[in-house]
């Protein structure tokens, strides 16, 4: 075997993926704590440093410390780089380098992507991947400008620039991340910044690999099982979160104007999306209905698509145990759609994935809620909103954020670490060794248990 196929130290692909990702946050939160990147000149806290790198690298927006108050614009710059690493992937660094050297990708490096990637080979990798390159440069410009229409008539052409580059970076990304204070509470009544803003979102989270089958469909007149399934649960989502929060948040609970139906819409229809892993939000949370918070954690946990830059279940996930509940009450044996069956393995994946995520959010759950303090008239959705949020790396919050008791930040920066890097991801990476040491896989013997 060549060296180049040798992994130094043992260490397998995944577990690359895994350590990879954590180096990054962990370098990043050093930074911060640095008085050079403070607004103050003072050293941060490595705890709130190390909190705000987790979440700008997991594509999350929690913050403990406010981006436009604490940073200064070295601060904000390296969490855009954070966001931008962590949006399209750590491995994209190296690729770029590649590019520029005009150096060839080795085997591992390609493998590395394959995993990154959740692809099944390693056929078109490097194709893949300086189109994801090219296609998020190429949407996060757009976004740029579209936004300093806006930005730069407002705050000045410096100022305006860089609000326009920093928040279309963010939005692409999924991360949240704002310089205005609160978020886009400020842009409530201005739909054209929130319909760009919901663009970009959309664009980041539907995932590369269904905007790659869109752009050649005028060639292969086809889409794949998978970009039919991403597409139409994400585009049921939109639909149906609007109308649920059209809803909820009617008869006066709502704080946008009854009388500007373009930005009541515009509003409801930015509720939808930005639960879909993005963070922003252009109205108060804690404003919010009971109805509409628990529809928010509902969407939260769904999350976007695999391959973007989106965290939670994923939506493809959500449509196969979807699929799979319809076909077996239509008394079908396999999970079929779109004239198509879904392996049994992929079945069974979603399967797993849903239990161990939905216990690890619980299990979270409770633990907060002895070790925060909930403040009055706020009940456990106080928290459960939060430990979603940081689990599909949304960003979203009632307030909880700030106050977190150093437990509470550990748990979420471990949550939020998990819904950006995959719980599958992480539980082969810790357990990779004790699976190669057992050898072989093999099969029990069966037997039935009565369920239902």
């Amino acid at each position: 075997m060549s060296k180049e196929k040798r992994w130094p130290f043992k260490i397998y692909p995944i577990q690359f993926i895994a350590l990879g990702f954590a180096a990054i946050i962990l370098l990043g939160g050093l930074l911060l704590t640095l008085p050079v990147f403070s607004q103050s000149g003072k050293a941060t806290p490595f705890i709130d440093a190390l909190f705000t790198a987790t979440s700008a690298t997991c594509v999350t927006g929690l913050t403990t410390l406010t981006t436009s108050e604490h940073w200064n614009m070295g601060g904000q710059l390296i969490i855009m780089i954070l966001i931008e690493i962590g949006g399209l992937g750590f491995m994209m660094t190296p690729i770029i380098f590649f590019a520029i050297l005009r150096k060839k990708v080795g085997l591992m490096t390609r493998i590395i992507l394959q995993e990154s990637l959740n692809l099944d080979s390693l056929s078109g990798v490097m194709k893949l991947m300086y189109y994801i390159l090219r296609f998020a440069i190429g949407f996060q410009l757009a976004g740029a400008i579209l936004l300093a229409i806006d930005f730069v008539p407002t705050y000045g052409t410096a100022k305006g620039i860089w609000y326009a580059i920093f928040h279309s970076i963010s939005a692409f990304c999924n991360a949240g991340f704002d310089l205005f204070g609160d978020s886009l509470i400020g842009f409530q009544e201005n739909p054209y910044v929130l319909f760009v803003i919901s663009g970009l979102i959309i664009s980041g989270g539907l995932g590369f690999m269904v905007w790659q089958d869109l752009m050649n469909y005028h060639k292969t007149k086809k889409l794949s099982l998978h970009s039919k399934l991403a597409l139409t649960v994400s585009l049921s989502l939109l639909v149906v979160g609007t109308i649920v929060f059209y809803i909820s948040e009617s008869g006066g609970r709502f704080i946008v104007d009854d009388s500007q139906p373009l930005s009541r819409f515009a509003n409801m229809f930015f509720m939808s999306v930005t639960a879909r892993t993005a963070g922003y939000f252009s109205v108060d949370y804690g404003n919010v209905s009971q109805a509409g918070i628990l529809f928010t954690i509902v969407l939260m946990y769904i999350g976007g698509s695999p391959g973007s830059t989106a965290g939670g279940l994923k939506t493809t996930t959500f449509g196969v145990l979807l699929v799979r509940t319809i076909s077996m009450l239509k008394g079908r044996e396999h999970a079929e759609v779109f004239r198509r069956t879904v392996r049994p393995s992929v079945v069974s994946k979603a399967l797993t994935l849903f239990f161990i995520t939905l216990s690890l959010c619980i299990a979270v759950t409770m633990v907060m809620s002895i070790t925060e303090i909930l403040p009055r008239f706020r009940g456990i959705e106080y928290v459960l909103f939060e430990t979603f949020s940081a689990f599909g790396t949304v960003g979203l919050t009632m307030g909880l954020t700030p106050t977190l008791s150093v437990v509470g930040k550990l748990l979420i920066i471990s949550l939020m670490y998990i819904g950006r890097v995959g719980i599958l991801t992480v539980g082969f990476a810790l357990t990779m060794r004790l699976m190669k040491s057992r050898g072989g896989n093999y099969k029990l013997p069966e037997e039935n248990v009565m369920i239902g």
